[in-house]
């Protein structure tokens, strides 16, 4: 039997070297990238799209363009890491988690679009409650999420990481336009009919995210309470091999969240924080930035798409 070829596009960035430490020592495919003299150079680069299996892009978002457009094989598949095509409905969204019938849709895709990594913890939270008509469809929605410095890419982490102390704040929140890339991605997959209030943040730390989102109980319906919220999500990823809802108790016990807990995996904690005498109820989204939020994900639609 034929081993499938995979090509990565873009794999010195941050994603695309994080996604070779993934698949190290693999060999149910064939793993192939350009070398450095041909990295850049289109006609070397249309030629491996159009003779692999399914090309991987890691990719800044013109670029990801781009490489679709070399594309005259038909049977070659895509897995676009960037932004590009993130809300585009010919391309199924990568979040396995998101839909029962997702991963299934993700498998027989030629086209797959990764998640953003901030998106990836709001969707989480807000797709199974709004589903489920806990959550209002036009309910004003407001995301926060802080992310290690990777989260900004190479140009980030040379400044975080510089010896020069003086250069990189301990933390900056960004985003201050209210225009940032992720906020349509997160109104469309969350199946909301308001654009959310999206808040990000960099904190001095290279990789991590915790992202929450505040819920008043006095703007839903007479009965939804915090236990209801948590045994939805809970209901939602049962048996999910990448998703965990932490228990109530667990989330009542916890005095602070560590965006670091998860790092070096592609596993997603969901937590529900309850005060229900002051009628507020805060969800939580940890992962890693790189993880979940990215390469680990990219991998993770990978091997549906490889066992199709």
């Amino acid at each position: 039997m034929r081993l499938q070829t995979v090509f990565i596009d873009g794999d010195q960035g941050t994603t695309g070297l994080q996604i070779h430490e993934r698949l190290r020592g693999r060999t149910d495919f064939r793993l192939v990238t350009l070398p450095a003299d041909a990295r850049k150079d289109a006609r070397r680069r249309a030629e491996a799209i159009n003779e692999c299996d399914i090309a991987i892009l890691c990719l800044p978002d013109a670029a990801a363009r781009e490489a679709v457009s070399f594309i005259r094989n038909p049977e070659v598949r895509v897995i676009d890491a960037s932004s590009a095509h993130r809300t585009q409905a010919e391309w199924v969204y990568g979040f396995p988690e998101m839909a029962e019938r997702q991963a299934r849709e993700i498998a027989r895709a030629r086209r797959v679009t990764n998640p953003g990594c901030y998106p990836t913890g709001a969707i989480a939270l807000l797709r199974p409650l709004v589903e489920a008509g806990l959550l209002p469809r036009d309910y004003p929605v407001t995301a926060h999420a802080i992310s290690g410095y990777s989260g900004g890419g190479r140009s980030a982490i040379d400044e975080y990481e510089s010896n020069d102390v003086t250069i990189a704040a301990p933390f900056k929140v960004y985003g201050l336009a209210l225009e940032h890339k992720h906020t349509p991605e997160i109104e469309r997959y969350a199946g909301l009919t308001h654009r959310p209030f999206f808040v990000p943040a960099y904190g001095a730390y290279r990789q991590g995210i915790v992202l929450t989102v505040p819920i008043e109980l006095r703007l839903l319906a007479p009965g939804v309470d915090g236990e209801r919220l948590h045994g939805c999500l809970a209901r939602h990823y049962e048996g999910a091999r990448h998703v965990d809802v932490m228990p109530l108790a667990d989330a009542r016990a916890m005095a602070h969240l560590d965006p670091q807990v998860l790092n070096g995996t592609n596993d997603l904690r969901l937590g529900v924080f309850v005060n229900a005498e002051r009628g507020q109820v805060l969800l939580s989204a940890v992962f890693d930035n790189l993880g979940k939020g990215a390469s680990g994900a990219a991998v993770q639609n990978l091997e549906l798409m490889l066992a199709a």
